[in-house]
């Protein structure tokens, strides 16, 4: 089974939204089957198989997120984001402001849901393999 300092080493080469593929990689070969990442305070929990999980530490100081969601100006910032115009924290706190409190990344589905305070699904997306 995967530990979080294997995670770590991977996410480790991970400078922008445009790493994001090598890094799921990376995940799949360690066993990785999906993740939740928490923006209040970047903290995730990582999924494998037969109910195995792993939680990480926080990454960073809380980022409050706003209880209304804005679904467009998410979109504008997620697309700076993967074109590799922002960094993680810039990111999270850009989510925040829009309102996403976590995203799941499903492995197996290759996909990447995006969800309110309310466990509302906001924005669905494919992940490019």
């Amino acid at each position: 089974m995967f530990t979080v300092d294997q995670i770590k080493e991977a996410h480790a080469k991970v400078k922008s939204g445009a790493d994001f593929p090598n890094y799921i990689q990376d995940l799949i070969i360690l066993g990785v089957k999906g993740y939740d990442t928490f923006v209040n305070d970047g903290h995730v929990e990582y999924y494998g198989v037969n109910g195995y999980s792993v939680t990480s530490d926080e990454k960073y100081n809380p980022i409050s997120v706003a209880s209304t969601v804005n679904k467009e100006l998410f979109i504008e910032f997620l697309v700076k984001h993967q074109q590799g115009e922002t960094d993680y924290i810039t990111f999270c706190n850009h989510a925040g402001q829009c309102g996403i409190a976590k995203w799941r990344v499903d492995i197996i589905e290759m996909t990447c849901t995006y969800f309110d305070s309310s466990q509302n699904e906001i924005l669905i997306e494919k992940i490019p393999e």
